[in-house]
């Protein structure tokens, strides 16, 4: 049987000839998350970008999933891919895209602008007072890779006196950061910080990780921004957090549940920013650009190997 490629990339014609120059001899079938059916899934041998996960136990030829997403989590439970399957992530292309949504967010927390707009919304002319620097704050990243990283540059650059990482490995501190520290850390840290930042992936230990107690550990004035997954924040703890105190601030671009229903009363907290998901989806021409770095100098190793080489998660077993 020969190689089929479901590619649901959001490519041009010229991207697409890129693919099929690599592997002249495969099927290249182009498709998106909402359109791609489900026998057009059961012929893949390769899928490139986020496919739904239901079907994809079934796919009894898939030999390799590039994703189009750093995060992971939804392909890693067993049973989800067939055990043929090797799975790689796109680490790399949403460093720049998220870390610069990160400083938006902060910003318009810091600067009022959110508040401004409302007022311009009024046409109201009024003044809301006193406004907040990122010169001399002490800056904690849950998440030290590509993202975190990134932001930790951006934070530095506009005068952070101190940053500090949470990171799995902390044998080496990476660039911009000043420390490193384990989760198991966060509660000491936790109170030294003016801006939290999570960035970290959903598993076991990323649960509810801002919960009330946690929460209550948070300076009074600081700031917790959320680019990571909406499963790490309770959101009703979080509430209570900004409702008692109005100097706390939140910038959330994940919440559990997604889409954030109507009549959840965070909407209408002053003191928070939320937006939909919308840091990383192809937003930024540049996370596209990364992207197909990194899927076609896999595509490549896989022509040449039969796997991939570069954010590689796990190898598919071989016959």
């Amino acid at each position: 049987m020969g190689e089929v490629f479901v590619n649901l990339f959001p490519l041009s014609p010229e991207q697409r000839l890129l693919f099929e120059r690599l592997a002249p001899d495969a099927e290249h079938i182009y498709s998106s998350y909402h359109e791609v059916t489900p026998e057009q899934l059961q012929r893949a041998t390769v899928i490139f970008g986020y496919p739904p996960v239901k079907p994809l136990a079934q796919v009894k030829n898939l030999r390799w999933l590039q994703l189009s997403t750093a995060g992971a989590d939804r392909y890693l439970p067993p049973g989800v891919l067939p055990e043929t399957a090797s799975l790689s992530n796109a680490t790399g292309a949403y460093g720049p895209a998220v870390s610069e949504h990160m400083l938006g967010m902060l910003m318009t927390l810091y600067k009022k602008m959110h508040l401004y707009r409302d007022n311009q919304r009024k046409a109201l002319w009024k003044d809301r007072g006193k406004v907040r620097s990122i010169t001399g704050k002490t800056v904690l990243i849950l998440g030290a890779g590509d993202i975190g990283s990134a932001f930790a540059r951006l934070v530095r650059a506009l005068g952070a006196s101190s940053v500090i990482g949470i990171k799995r490995n902390t044998r080496k501190i990476p660039e911009g950061f000043d420390e490193a520290h384990p989760l198991e850390r966060l509660d000491e840290l936790l109170p030294k910080a003016d801006i939290v930042a999570n960035v970290l992936p959903a598993t076991p230990e990323t649960e509810r990780l801002f919960d009330g107690r946690r929460l209550s550990l948070l300076r009074s004035d600081a700031v917790l921004l959320n680019c990571g997954r909406g499963s790490a924040v309770d959101l009703d703890a979080l509430c209570v957090a900004l409702e008692k105190n109005p100097e706390f601030c939140a910038g959330l671009d994940v919440t559990e549940p997604e889409p954030l229903p109507a009549e959840h009363p965070i909407w209408m907290l002053p003191n928070v920013l939320i937006t939909p998901h919308a840091a990383g989806n192809f937003h930024l021409d540049s996370i596209l650009e990364l992207l197909l770095e990194i899927a076609l100098k896999n595509l490549a190793s896989y022509q040449e190997t039969g796997q991939p080489c570069v954010n590689v998660l796990r190898l598919g077993k071989r016959p």
